[in-house]
């Protein structure tokens, strides 16, 4: 099995960051510190080594250091099945962010093809609680995991969604507009669709006879009830035609995979996601990015690196432990954030120990020992 792992992290004016540096090797690592100390800036930093906006979702804007203002800069060294490669990303004056892999401009969604980056944060423990469109875009960086195309796909589906609704909007009746745009929307959506069945199908295999001590979620795409059954490009070419009238009323588009939903139910109990405990809600969680490492094993011969913020939040102690045994299993590099080391204590010296505090110039990241 190969492994990819980051051998060095360079943040320069990121968050809280003047300057880190951290060296590490292809175990797990573990940042402990006080809350506010910069920890889950670092992992946010790591996030931006795959497409999109990161964890966090913000702006470059608001990634840059406010003392300096001079933007910032996230460089990585990266051990992978294409040897080591050097990513950078980064944006000055507020601008665009940008990417270079190995020396050379790239785009964002070249860097699905370079990093598989996952991750579990706090506020999604949340998922089954809130709406629709936090869990469609978790289920799609679940699917560029496995499909790099499927990020090009969705942008161009929104693209072409974005200029259908401004002429909805604007009550503006062009047929051969609409044509254009819908057929753009049905080519681009009828794959995302396919993309989105094609992994849920890949969880569910990754799952069945997995030797976890996670529950297995019973996992679920839904529609509104007045979506078409079919998701091929002709059927829902028709569909938008079909819907033009109601969604000029609307204002919006109300036919398209952009309202698809997220379903899971704890298999077990045979109970709704929505319904389990906290602690529940949080263990399936985990055994789908669990689930989602092994099948790319499988599928790739290399884990992904994981990102697990506050990990061992609404996690009992055995969990914990049976999260680091089993993280450590498939030999995933993942960066574990906590603000103690001993939630940390039975990973011992299977992992890399660092600790985030804050400086008299920003957070400070210090390598440790285990204390186990």
């Amino acid at each position: 099995m190969g492994q990819l792992s980051l051998r060095q992290l360079r943040l320069s004016h990121f968050r809280s960051h003047r300057f880190s540096n951290m060296e590490t090797d292809c175990r797990p690592v573990v940042l402990h510190g006080p809350n506010g100390a910069g920890k889950t800036n670092v992992l946010e930093a790591i996030s931006l080594l795959s497409p999109g906006r990161g964890l966090r979702r913000a702006g470059p804007e608001e990634m840059a250091r406010r003392q300096e203002a001079v933007g910032w800069k996230v460089s990585a060294s990266l051990a992978g099945l294409n040897g080591l490669q050097e990513i950078e990303t980064g944006s000055q004056d507020n601008a665009t962010r940008s990417v270079q892999i190995d020396g050379k401009p790239a785009s964002q969604l070249a860097l699905a093809r370079v990093a598989r980056v996952l991750w579990l944060v706090p506020v999604m423990d949340r998922l089954w609680l809130e709406g629709a469109g936090d869990r469609r875009q978790f289920l799609d960086r679940i699917v560029m995991s496995f499909i790099p195309e499927h990020g090009e796909a969705s942008l161009s589906y929104e693209k072409a969604m974005r200029e259908r609704n401004r002429l909805l909007k604007d009550q503006v009746n062009d047929r051969a507009w609409f044509d254009a745009l819908e057929g753009q929307m049905a080519m681009s959506g009828a794959a995302i669709a396919l993309n989105r069945t094609k992994t849920l199908a890949r969880l569910d295999r990754a799952q069945d006879g997995a030797q976890t001590a996670f529950p297995v979620a019973e996992l679920a795409i839904t529609y509104p009830e007045d979506m078409p059954a079919d998701w091929s490009e002709d059927a829902l070419r028709t569909a938008l035609g079909n819907s033009r009238a109601r969604d000029l009323a609307a204002g919006r588009t109300l036919v398209g995979p952009h309202r698809a939903d997220l379903n899971a139910i704890y298999a077990a109990k045979n109970v709704a996601a929505r319904l389990c405990s906290t602690g529940e809600q949080k263990a399936l969680l985990v055994s789908l990015i669990l689930a989602n490492a092994r099948a790319l094993i499988e599928d790739f011969t290399a884990p992904p690196i994981l990102l697990l913020d506050e990990v061992a939040a609404h996690l009992d102690g055995d969990r914990r432990s049976a999260l680091y045994d089993e993280v450590c299993a498939v030999r995933a590099q993942a960066w574990m954030t906590g603000t103690g080391p001993e939630l940390f204590e039975p990973l011992g010296d299977r992992a890399q120990w660092f600790t985030v505090r804050d400086g008299a110039d920003g957070s400070e990241v210090v390598r440790g020992e285990s204390n186990a």
